[in-house]
């Protein structure tokens, strides 16, 4: 397994996996990035890197617990760039990935050759995820035969009544478009990866400046694809699709029947996705794929 040295002296460890131009992956919590696996296939079609994040999976714990804050990451991206020898990468980001991800882009946009960002985080960007669209979202599951006790600890949370661990645990089949064994598996890998220091400094203040990163987006020259689950209560489609609108040129597509880990509902409908639009775009650099998991 490779290692590198990141801006702070700090020790990050990535994993790779098959051939072709590279994807590199920062994953989702903020955990480390086994639950990404290949992202269904994707390392068939390229070379996937997936980066544990500082303070997870195989990386060293910083000497500074800020530098866990999601701004301070856009620089482990960058280090990694540069410990890999390239002059320009694709980012590819899922959920609170998105948000270092855009940071990058809006700092470094002459380093970013495409952008696709998974089931979205809108932290980085200002957006609201209001209450009701999530209820409504998740109203398109009600003949799951889970469906009411899901729903009972989903409406207390949204209502504030109950935040606990088991109201947490009873909503978690919103996350898949289908509970099978599969997915029951994925979620209890990634349940166990969680890292609580690195999620709770991951937005301390100072992590975001919506109006900033917002213009600098604007401005972003790259393509961009942003995929949405139409069944996703994290990243509904209506507020990607809200998220697509701040790009000069953003394609937006919806997976069917897809949660918020769209390539273990469909492997071969994600990866044919993403795939389709870094070859139909063209590939003049090597993609980076930033792939994180909370909203």
């Amino acid at each position: 397994m490779p290692f590198f040295s990141s801006y702070d002296g700090t020790v990050l460890a990535y994993h790779v996996a098959g051939d072709g131009a590279p994807v590199v992956c920062l994953p989702g919590g903020p955990t480390d990035s086994a639950y990404l696996g290949d992202l269904g296939g994707l390392s068939a079609h390229r070379q996937v890197i997936r980066l544990d994040l500082r303070g997870t999976g195989r990386s060293a714990v910083p000497e500074d617990p800020g530098s866990y804050r999601c701004d301070r990451l856009v620089g482990d991206v960058e280090a990694l760039r540069e410990r890999l020898g390239l002059d320009r990468l694709d980012l590819l980001a899922h959920c609170a990935g998105a948000n270092p991800a855009v940071q990058y882009a809006s700092r470094h946009p002459e380093r970013v050759g495409k952008l696709v960002l998974v089931t979205p985080s809108v932290r980085a960007v200002g957006l609201t995820i209001e209450g009701g669209l999530r209820l409504e979202t998740a109203r398109l599951r009600r003949h799951e035969p889970w469906f009411p006790e899901a729903f009972a600890a989903l409406e207390a949370i949204v209502e504030g009544r109950q935040v606990t661990e088991d109201a947490v645990n009873a909503v978690a089949p919103f996350s898949y478009g289908r509970w099978d064994e599969a997915a029951q598996a994925h979620h209890a890998a990634l349940e166990e990866r969680r890292a609580p220091e690195v999620m709770a400094a991951f937005g301390a203040e100072g992590a975001f400046d919506p109006d900033a990163t917002r213009a600098a987006l604007g401005r972003f020259p790259a393509p961009v694809l942003l995929l949405a689950g139409e069944v996703d209560l994290g990243a509904p489609p209506r507020t990607v699709a809200e998220f697509a609108g701040l790009f000069p040129d953003a394609e937006f597509v919806v997976q069917p029947g897809a949660g918020h880990n769209p390539w273990v509902d469909d492997a071969e409908r994600f990866v044919r996705s993403v795939v389709g639009f870094l070859e139909r775009t063209g590939n003049d650099g090597p993609v980076v794929t930033v792939c994180t998991g909370t909203a």
